[in-house]
């Protein structure tokens, strides 16, 4: 996730994956696949640069995964949990 700006000075995070174009008309803005529409405060050259550094840290985590050895934890005396799956439940429309 990259963190970007809307016009009024607050800041959200959005997957740049689900990025399908920016326009700068003269505001950013960002167009996802679903065809939602943001307008954010960064520039476009700006925009990119963070997509960029965002799947660089993607690509060097992996390659990182791929030559360090897995991190072994000892159990502690605390008791273990195990994840739990729940159900949601669709709402009829």
């Amino acid at each position: 996730m990259i963190l970007v700006t809307r016009l009024n000075g607050a800041a959200f995070a959005l997957n740049p994956d689900l990025v399908e174009r920016a326009d700068c008309t003269p505001d950013t803005v960002i167009t996802l696949v679903d065809g939602t529409k943001y307008v954010i405060s960064e520039s476009v050259p700006t925009l990119i640069e963070l997509v960029r550094h965002y799947r660089a840290s993607v690509i060097a985590q992996a390659h990182r995964m791929e030559i360090e050895p897995p991190v072994v934890r000892e159990h502690s005396d605390a008791q273990d949990v195990d994840a739990t799956v729940l159900r949601l439940h669709r709402k009829e429309r």
